[in-house]
Parts: structure tokens; sequence; C-alpha cells
């Protein structure tokens, strides 16, 4: 288990007594090990308060206290497990009950649930959390405070080295999510199991910092609201620490309500499959030709590639590029043209050789088009035919009619000519 330093014992007092639960005491003592935040909140708590009454034998300022010695034989998973929700007197008001309420085993199965019926393939995940910007007021007002009592020891307690709520979270939370799914957490995956917090009771914590930096906050059409965790952090970064503490005084209000769990989401990363494909039909658009709301061909190449596809993926949607263009009249012969479709979201991944020839047998049961070396590819490789896009040559044929015999001369001086301009007939007025 990790030891918490001497010289942080007045700062865990300032917050133990202003209502800040255990876990984001040892956030702000800078303890950087995960295993005493995955301690039974009761046997943390105790150990903080030994640690703290113990003021007749004060280890040198080097010299750290050893938290939940008596826990150590004990599995990671098991000590997080044996929290109960009901030991946590009152909400935090730092993390907002996070680090209290929403680590227990039946909030893990939430997310298994959510995860299980959503039936996805994946090998491993990556956790994500979404946090209420007002967190971060709190947690400044927290730091300030916390500054202020390393200073009277003349040492520095610089902002970075508080460890985030997210990462303690995470901490606690991803062995027991990973026992339950059956794979491991990892830092970058290719999906992603995301939770939105909200706390509507302190939604107004934020506010005094539009009348002090009016800059930060500027409205945005795709944004509900300005108070975005980025224009929260600009905001912090930029305000006066008598500024904060005027509209902002210490301690912060203990909630009476926990943060709510407004979301579960799970997403994959986009799969990518690119070929080539070759157009016989001259009534036959390259995406669907749509006007004014009316469609104007039956179908298109790309619903006859995507709809085979969307169905072996199971994806949410797709995007579709190609290399160029060609008119719907037109016919794309020799190799075929490049083309590539993202697949979003795909709830499918594992798809073998043998699964993509036979799909590749199925998009070609018409006789309007055919696709070859159907295959998945990486996002990069996109680039490549976008760039082969503005390098390519094409290959032109056209049927002439003309009244006059054409001779060996006429053909021979047309081989000749390097560059031709068209003119077209000037549309005819109504």
């Amino acid at each position: 288990m990790l030891l918490i330093e001497e010289k942080y014992k007045s700062i865990a007092k300032l917050l133990l007594s202003s209502g800040t639960c255990p876990r984001c005491v040892l956030r702000f003592c800078c303890v950087g090990s995960s295993a005493p935040y995955r301690l039974p909140y009761k046997n943390l708590a105790d150990e903080l308060q030994k640690f703290l009454s113990n003021d007749g034998d004060i280890a040198p300022p080097s010299k750290k206290v050893r938290l939940g010695d008596s826990e150590e034989c004990r599995s990671e998973t098991e000590i997080t497990r044996d929290t109960d929700v009901n030991e946590a007197p009152q909400t935090c008001n730092l993390c907002l009950g996070i680090l209290q309420h929403l680590c227990s085993t039946e909030f893990v199965k939430q997310i298994f649930h959510k995860v299980q019926s959503a039936g996805y393939e994946f090998q491993d995940f990556v956790f994500s959390v979404s946090l209420p910007p007002q967190l971060l007021v709190r947690e400044h007002s927290a730091w300030l405070q916390a500054q202020e009592e390393m200073r009277r020891q003349d040492r520095l307690l610089e902002k970075a080295d508080i460890i985030q709520l997210k990462e303690a979270y995470k901490w606690i939370i991803h062995p027991m999510i990973s026992e339950e799914l059956g794979v491991q957490a990892v830092s970058k995956s290719l999906f992603e199991v995301g939770v939105v917090f909200c706390h509507q009771d302190t939604d107004e914590d934020c506010h005094f910092l539009v009348t002090v930096c009016k800059d930060c906050f500027k409205p945005t059409k795709n944004k509900q609201s300005v108070f975005t965790r980025m224009a929260v952090v600009k905001a912090l970064d930029k305000i006066t620490d008598d500024d904060f503490v005027t509209h902002f005084p210490w301690p912060p209000s203990t909630p009476k309500t926990t943060c709510q769990v407004i979301d579960i989401q799970c997403n994959h990363a986009s799969v990518f499959v690119a070929g080539r494909y070759n157009k016989y039909s001259r009534t036959l658009p390259q995406t669907p030709w749509v006007i004014d709301g009316e469609r104007k061909m039956e179908s298109s190449v790309e619903e006859l590639i995507t709809e085979q596809l969307m169905t072996v993926f199971q994806a949410d949607s797709f995007n579709f590029s190609s290399s160029g263009r060609e008119d719907v009249d037109v016919r794309t012969l020799g190799r075929g043209r490049p083309f590539a479709i993202e697949l979003v979201n795909p709830h499918r991944v594992r798809v073998t050789e043998q699964v993509m020839k036979d799909l590749q047998q199925k998009i070609n049961g018409t006789d309007k088009i055919k696709v070859r070396d159907l295959q998945i590819v990486t996002r990069e490789a996109l680039a490549h035919m976008k760039e082969g896009e503005e390098e390519k040559t094409k290959c032109y044929s056209a049927l002439i009619w003309t009244e006059k015999t054409i001779r060996k001369e006429d053909v021979e001086f047309l081989n000749d000519i390097k560059s031709v301009d068209v003119d077209w007939p000037p549309a005819l007025e109504d």
C-alpha cells in the first residue's frame, strides 16, 4: 500500500473538517498509488483518523505513514467491493459523491448490463468519464487552501501534483469492470465505455466566472451551455486568487445529493473497408441522386455496396468516399475505381478473410456493378487513395460520326495534337 507523507497532515485535517471524503483527501495529499483508494470506505476513514490523531509520535518530514497495512494480503477487487455506500455519512464537497457512492458493485453491474445488452465485439476496453465542470471550481478552491497550508511550511503544492478525480476514480473502478466484462481495461482501445455524470444542485458554482472572465465563455451552436470544461479551465487560469475567494469562499457547500449518472455510453472505433468497383449501368449514379426531396434514380453504387456491409458489420452509419467520380451515364471499366467506406460504430468487427470474400460475392450479385479486392484497411490508407485521385490519369473513349470519310492523314493529324480544348454548344434558350 502507498505511504502518505507527514507534511500533508495539516491539509488532511483541513479537508476532513470541511466535509471532504477520505479519498479526495488522498488526492490532495498527492497519494499517487491506486491501492489506498481501493480500501473500503470505512477502513480508509479509520486509518486517516488514526494518522491525524497520532500527534504524539510525528515522523520526520521524509517519513510516510502507511495506510491500511492489514489489507495488504487482499486482492484489489475484493478490497473495493467491501465498500458499503451507507458508510459514507455525507456527500463529499469536492467529488460530489463520485468516489463515495458511484464505485460500488451495484453501479459496476449497471455498466456491465449496458455493455452486454449493446452487443459489441471487443477484446479490451478504455473507460472514459465525463465530469460536471463545477467540480473544477470546487477543486480550485480546495487547492488554494491546501497551497496556503503548505506555504506555512515554506513548501509548494503545484496544482499538477494533485491526483485528478478521473484518475482516482479509474483506479477504483477499472479492476471491478474488468472482472465483470472478463477483459482488461487499457489506455488505448478501439472499444470505449463512457459514463456521463451531472449534478444539477451545484450547476451555479461556475456562474460567477462569467462576470470576471467574460471572454472565456462564448456561446456556440453545438453546445447547450457555455460552461464547458475547457471554458472553465481557461477562466480558472485567468482569474486572480483574490477575485476567486471573493466570489467562491472556502469551504464549498456540502451538497445534499450525489452526482447522477445521466448516460452510460458504448462506442467502437470505425472500421474502414476499401476496394475497387466497376459500374456497367448508364442509369446508376455513384451516390443517391435526390433533388428537392425527390429521388431521381432507383439506386446507386454507394447503396449497392454499403447495404451488404452495414448488415455484416452492424454499424450505426457509414461514410462513402472514392477516388473521383463518374457521371450517371458513364461506365467505369478497367481495373475499377478505388473506394473506401467508413463504418461508424460497428458492433461486429471480427471478420475473417472468408467472410470478406462471401461479402464481395453478395455485392456482385447484380449486373450493375462489380467490386474487387474488398478488404479492411486502416484510416491512413484513405489518405493514399485521395493522393492517387490527384495524380491518376483517365482514359476516355468516344464514338464519333462524320459525314466525311476519315483518311489516314486525318488520323495522323489527330494523333499529333498534344492538347485539345473542347467547346460545348451553348445552352438552348427558352
